[in-house]
């Protein structure tokens, strides 16, 4: 690790050396990013279309029509003239040059923001990015520069390549989001460069580059609601990847942490929204980030958000902040998860309540989380044995989708072994085993065994190979055998994968060889 802003990200903590706790832990800790950003752009568009404006003391006009449709002909025919409406209002120079101007912006910005599908080939085409660029000019009115910063953020909300025609205008976009500015202006500036860097990561390097970085997070330091809205939004599409210098850098800013903290303390739950993916992405990419976060309150904060909204959108980033935090850094299970504080306890009744909830997204995402508490110390695992989580966790073992069976089947067989002392085999936690074996937990991870899924099948078999190795008095090959496991695990006898091939065979010769079954 040569350079800390450039690092990888660490693999989930993980001192389990046995298969059911280590499996796919490098995997689970890199996709830590993809799966935020699969559920962020399920819920809010990774490009967001500016309908109405960003609040401010000035008066602009807003149709109340905005979302009544024309016909496309007749849409393209008016944004063609409007562009060309500006071309002349920019050129001129007499009376009222100023607002001729302005009304010729707020006519494009009519059009650009009154369809589903506004009109943005046509004004491209027809030139408007470069005039735009050239309305935000420094010295303009605010008004010029807000309608120039508003046509902007919808064209930006367009296709890939309309995004990319907005490369001119970033300079003065990122320019006008710098204290100078007006709040109004830069907000506006900071929602178009938010729907850039929202497109890829190629885009995300060139604003960052040109310095977008930093005035994006002074911007998150006031108490303005709206203006803390727009610049976390904006930030997390900056900083989500999957390169984490950004995020390092980010971290590193004087008072972002602070304003990170403040936020999710105080502020409602649109803001704490965005700021929670902020952090997403933040530990997820970033371990420098990670080590400065765990020290803080965050995790506590983190919590009371998770105890106390009913809001989907910010439970989903929440849980997913906590489970990063969890699994980025061993000092928030040595140090701060300690079996016994109210900490602790508060966690594990907070994902209690998600295991509960009947948005499947929830259920998911906690057990995601447990099953890192879960690889912790014997501690952590009778703490999640003895809770209310555990007869949820085998319900949905039982009877959940695939999804979530996998999840929660990771945190049952972290449950079943104690973490290896030095470089020794994990030993059982008997009682948990023969507990989760009797409750009926051996047919859902059977099920897994026979699925299209590797990981989740791997998965299976290494639970398997805890109750054949674990349960007393020969009883583990009769278990299996009545599940339909040795059907379950010849599946494999010539299958592709080799490491399931081996381990799936050498199962069978070793519980159900020549002589199994003769004693009887």
């Amino acid at each position: 690790m040569a350079d800390e802003t450039t690092a990888t990200p660490t693999p989930r903590r993980d001192p389990i050396k046995n298969p059911v706790g280590n499996a796919a832990a490098q995997r689970r800790r890199q996709n830590a990013v993809s799966v935020g950003k699969e559920r962020r752009e399920a819920l809010f568009r990774t490009k967001r279309l500016c309908r109405v404006g960003v609040s401010s003391d000035v008066d602009v006009p807003v149709d109340s029509d905005m979302m009544i449709e024309e016909e496309p002909s007749i849409l393209e025919a008016q944004t063609s003239s409007a562009v060309e409406e500006l071309k002349t209002a920019i050129t001129f120079q007499g009376k009222g040059a100023v607002q001729k101007k302005v009304n010729a912006l707020r006519e494009l910005r009519r059009l650009l923001s009154r369809s589903e599908f506004p009109p943005i080939e046509i004004a491209i085409a027809s030139g408007a990015i470069p005039l735009l660029a050239q309305c935000l000019s420094f010295g303009s009115q605010d008004e010029q520069l807000l309608e120039a910063a508003w046509c902007l953020t919808n064209i930006a909300a367009g296709k890939p390549e309309e995004t990319r025609a907005l490369l001119p205008a970033l300079p003065l976009l990122i320019a006008h989001i710098g204290e100078k500015s007006s709040m109004m202006v830069a907000e506006q500036c900071a929602w178009a460069l938010g729907n850039v860097a929202g497109e890829g990561e190629d885009l995300r390097h060139i604003l960052i580059s040109q310095g977008a970085l930093l005035p994006l997070a002074k911007m998150m330091f006031p108490n303005k609601g709206s203006t803390v809205r727009t610049a976390g939004w904006a930030l997390s599409n900056l900083i989500k990847g999957p390169d984490p210098k950004a995020a390092t850098e980010l971290i590193k800013i004087d008072g972002v942490v602070e304003a990170i903290l403040r936020h999710l303390r105080k502020s409602d739950e649109e803001i704490a929204t965005e700021i929670a993916w902020v952090v997403v992405y933040l530990s997820a990419l970033s371990s420098v980030a990670t080590s400065v976060l765990v020290k803080t309150d965050l995790l506590q904060l983190l919590v009371e958000r998770l105890t106390t909204s009913n809001s989907l959108q910010l439970l989903i980033p929440v849980l997913r902040s906590l489970g990063n935090l969890i699994a980025g850094d061993t000092y928030t299970t040595n140090a701060v998860l300690v079996p016994g504080h109210e900490i602790t306890d508060n966690i594990i009744l907070a994902l209690t309540k998600c295991l509960k909830s009947e948005h499947r997204v929830l259920k998911k995402e906690a057990a995601w989380v447990l099953s890192n508490i879960a690889a912790g110390s014997v501690g952590h695992k009778q703490l999640i044995y003895k809770s209310e989580a555990m007869p949820l966790l085998i319900q949905l073992l039982m009877t959940a989708p695939f999804d979530i069976k996998k999840e929660v089947a990771y945190v049952v067989g972290n449950l079943c072994v104690a973490p290896a002392e030095g470089s020794g085999r994990s030993s059982l936690i008997f009682d948990h085993l023969v507990s989760f074996v009797r409750s009926g937990c051996l047919r859902g991870f059977v099920d897994l065994v026979r699925s299209a899924d590797i990981e989740a099948a791997r998965l299976g078999l290494q639970f398997m190979e805890l109750v054949l190795r674990g349960l007393p008095n020969g009883e583990g090959p009769k278990l299996v055998e009545k599940e339909d496991g040795i059907d379950a695990m010849e599946r494999f006898q010539f299958h592709e994968n080799e490491d399931l091939r081996n381990m799936a065979n050498q199962l069978v010769d070793k519980y159900f060889g020549a002589d199994y079954g003769l004693d009887e």
